[in-house]
């Protein structure tokens, strides 16, 4: 199965390195972990999004736009990535954010502002509702916008993940590997792994935790990954098709919903942090590396399985969680 490739800037330090977690596996017991590293993608703290990114900015490039806007909550990792790549092609920079500013930013946001972006803020709309509005703004104002969907998830951004996925299967020998697991939020990720794998004859389980509600608009967020899947095959003349049947969609672990962190998501941060010396997010890796240990706890992944966890970045949000971390004990 072919594909057309896609044109993009580069923005990160790619490839990403993937290693061992040979200490959290003798902890846990069960199967072998290995983590790829898009947390070291290197644009501004780095993360996945920045993937997403190269493809989507030179997308505004090419059509000669001067600013850029995108949307999220106010310690978006996607909208402290979008900041730094605007910062890093000298372009004006809008972040839509749901919330109220606050007395002192922290976290992504302390990096937002550093970026030099301009931040809108839109109360309970952290997903992106109130762009049209800073459009009209910018347009009257004689700029040529570009708008970043939420999270980057169009098929621009998920054409990223095919991409990566090539470059994991030239690092690993992903026969080897059971399952391949990630944080799934606004489906640009899971819909470009899902079309990678079958480009390139994967065998393994695709595994998204998901990490929200699953509130996208007028379709639900099962649908809405497999639509998107189908347009990106679309969009580089491949002849993949997906159902709901080929989507794997874990919802277990979303608790008390999005940037809500529990005792499930300060236990898998701290436990990967103690014995590996890697920091997780608390609101995607941490929670997606809880379902795993969930899963291994529960017998649902065993020593006959190899699992790839995805590390897909945000760990500024940390220092804006940092209560939840005060009377975190040793594991």
């Amino acid at each position: 199965m072919h594909s057309k490739p896609l044109s993009k800037i580069d923005l990160g330090f790619l490839p990403t390195p993937v290693s061992r977690l040979s200490n959290l596996g003798s902890v846990l017991g069960g199967p072998e972990i290995y983590i790829k590293r898009d947390d070291l993608t290197g644009l501004a703290f780095g993360g996945n999004k920045t993937r997403k990114l190269e493809f989507l900015l030179q997308d505004a490039l090419t059509r000669g736009c001067d600013s850029i806007i995108t949307a999220g909550a106010a310690q978006s990792n996607h909208c402290r990535q979008t900041a730094a790549a605007a910062a890093r092609l000298q372009m004006e920079c809008h972040l839509v954010l749901g919330g109220e500013a606050p007395e002192v930013a922290s976290g992504n946001l302390l990096l937002d502002n550093l970026l030099g972006s301009q931040i809108h803020w839109a109360g309970d709309h952290r997903k992106g509702e109130d762009i049209p509005r800073v459009v009209e703004q910018l347009q009257a104002s004689g700029k040529n916008p570009y708008v970043v969907p939420y999270g980057g998830s169009n098929e621009l951004g998920a054409y990223a993940f095919v991409h990566a996925l090539e470059e994991l299967e030239r690092q690993l020998d992903m026969r080897q590997f059971s399952h391949l697991i990630f944080a799934s939020s606004s489906g640009g990720t899971q819909a470009g792994l899902m079309l990678g794998k079958a480009l390139t004859g994967g065998q393994y389980r695709l595994l998204g935790i998901g990490i929200d509600k699953g509130e996208t608009g007028d379709i639900p967020f099962d649908r809405f990954i497999v639509e998107l899947a189908n347009s990106t095959s679309d969009l580089v003349n491949a002849s993949a098709r997906f159902t709901q049947q080929d989507l794997i969609l874990d919802m277990r672990y979303v608790g008390d919903g999005y940037g809500v962190v529990g005792e499930l998501e300060t236990e898998a941060i701290s436990l990967l942090a103690r014995h590996e010396g890697i920091l997780l997010d608390p609101v995607y890796t941490g929670r997606a590396m809880g379902g795993l240990i969930d899963m291994i706890r529960r017998g649902e992944l065993g020593a006959a399985d190899r699992v790839l966890f995805w590390h897909t970045g945000g760990t500024p949000s940390l220092f804006a969680y940092a209560d939840s971390f005060q009377t975190c004990e040793n594991p």
